[in-house]
């Protein structure tokens, strides 16, 4: 089954889940042992797929590496009671892509997706290109496929290069132009041959174990980038984009499987058109944590047949908690946003009950938090709203409407059904008074329902003219209104 039109996607961090279900559960649980109340929760909230980041073998070397002092700081603010066991390795360091036998293994993660696929969900995992582990078995097994240089290289940047399994040999780590080099990883040369059919073969091994893959640093692997970050390192640049070689090879055997870029820089275009099927929308985030309305309301009117391939957030494993970044009132808002707008909607485990710790990718347990109860019973009525068949099939219209400055609208029809996104983006409260398209006016505004407070049009003070809804919102107040 493929993946319904603009899904709602569930970002979970695996180690760390298992950990907590074992610790309710007083047993251990893995990959292939959850309950089935955790699976039927799931799917209660509406959601699509289920992104299980961090299933894959991690690596020994990344975990003695996590284990500095200057990082066991970091990860003490998250986790205070920090133990030992608690140190597994970054998620992003891969050892090998074979499940890890501490989760459950290739059979846990099988029941795993058996179990969400009864329910209507789909899996999605993590598919790292740009490198792997220090201590991964392609360094010795299949060495030409990393980036190499010499003894001088390695003297002039030790952050950047590292001595390999054999002697003499030097290798570099994968790295982000714009940052220190990830000293637990080694870098992949995917101009080279070799590389190319690795991957591919690789990916289609994953592809037989999930329904999609959430693609790390995606734009790294253009060529154009690729080569900048590599000057001198690496050979001439190839004909061919990577991704325009992987994507149709994997889709060739599985035409349903989805390809999601995290991507920045503004790559999100050029990723879509190798062959992704959403690009991270990191703009709109930056724009809501910003708070510049003008401009959010600018990327809210983008061409459809664009931000319907974006994947919206406010949260994810990268970023700092929502309720945290954008403030509890204001998240809500943000929320109401990035979930009611064409594309696909990601949301992290323990946004929707409002945490605010981060926790490391390198950890397998994570803080206990109590439900913010402000943001819970929001998120419940907004996922419940999200989830209807109008949000992932119906017509988005952004409305030109009379109101004033940091109130966004916008519409949604389907048949003769419709809705009406009212989001105040600022910290006053305002009172607005919007024209309502002749698609929207109802034959009596008496059958108007608002959806968070289930006030009617006519109560709470509101007015109504024949052209006019006049709107009382408070401070990043949302609301959606539908016929009764």
């Amino acid at each position: 089954m493929s993946l319904r039109v603009q899904p709602l996607i569930y970002e979970i961090h695996a180690w760390p889940w298992l950990t907590a279900l074992s610790r309710r559960c007083g047993r251990p649980v893995t990959l292939g042992s959850i309950p089935a109340e955790e699976y039927d929760s799931l799917a209660a909230t509406g959601f699509d797929a289920i992104w299980l980041m961090g299933v894959w073998e991690r690596s020994l070397a990344a975990r003695g590496l996590a284990q500095r002092p200057m990082v066991l700081d970091e990860y003490r603010r998250a986790l205070p009671d920090l133990k030992a066991e608690d140190v597994v390795g970054s998620a992003y360091a891969i050892h090998r892509y074979e499940v890890d036998a501490y989760l459950g293994g290739p059979d846990g993660l099988a029941r795993c997706r058996e179990q969400l696929a009864r329910r209507g969900m789909r899996l999605l995992l993590d598919y790292v290109p740009n490198h792997v582990a220090v201590d991964h078995p392609w360094l010795t097994a299949r060495p030409e496929c990393l980036i190499h240089a010499d003894a001088a290289a390695l003297a002039a940047d030790p952050v950047t290069f590292f001595q390999g399994p054999r002697p003499g040999e030097v290798i570099a780590h994968g790295r982000d132009p714009y940052f220190p080099a990830w000293i637990d990883t080694a870098q992949i040369n995917i101009f080279a041959p070799a590389a190319r059919e690795l991957w591919r073969s690789t990916l289609a091994e994953i592809a037989q174990q999930c329904d999609g893959v959430r693609c790390d640093m995606a734009m790294l692997l253009l060529n154009r980038i690729f080569a900048a970050t590599w000057r001198g390192s690496v050979g001439p640049t190839p004909e061919n984009e990577f991704w325009s070689e992987i994507i149709p090879a994997i889709k060739a055997i599985h035409p349903d499987f989805v390809f999601i870029a995290e991507a920045y820089w503004g790559t999100e275009q050029e990723l879509l058109t190798l062959g992704f099927d959403y690009a991270y929308d990191k703009g709109l985030y930056d724009l809501l944590l910003i708070g510049k309305v003008e401009e959010i309301w600018s990327a809210l009117i983008r061409p459809i047949d664009f931000q319907a391939h974006l994947l919206h957030f406010i949260e994810n494993h990268d970023e700092t908690r929502a309720a945290v970044a954008f403030g509890p009132q204001r998240s809500m808002a943000a929320a109401a946003v990035s979930l009611l707008i064409p594309g696909a909607r990601l949301l992290y485990e323990g946004q929707l009950a409002g945490w605010r710790v981060k926790t490391p990718v390198q950890l397998g347990r994570r803080l206990e938090e109590a439900s913010d109860l402000s943001i819970q019973p929001f998120y419940r009525v907004l996922l419940g709203e999200a989830s209807q068949p109008i949000y992932h099939t119906g017509t988005y219209t952004p409305l030109d409407t009379i109101a004033p400055d940091g109130v966004l609208t916008f519409c949604w029809t389907l048949g003769s059904d419709w809705r009406l996104v009212v989001v105040n983006y600022t910290d006053q409260p305002v009172d607005a008074s919007l024209t309502l398209p002749d698609l929207l006016r109802p034959a009596s505004f008496a059958s108007l329902r608002e959806l968070f407070s289930d006030a009617s049009a006519v109560s709470g003070g509101e007015r109504l003219s024949e052209r006019m809804l006049h709107l009382h919102l408070p401070a990043f107040g949302v609301q959606v209104w539908q016929p009764r």
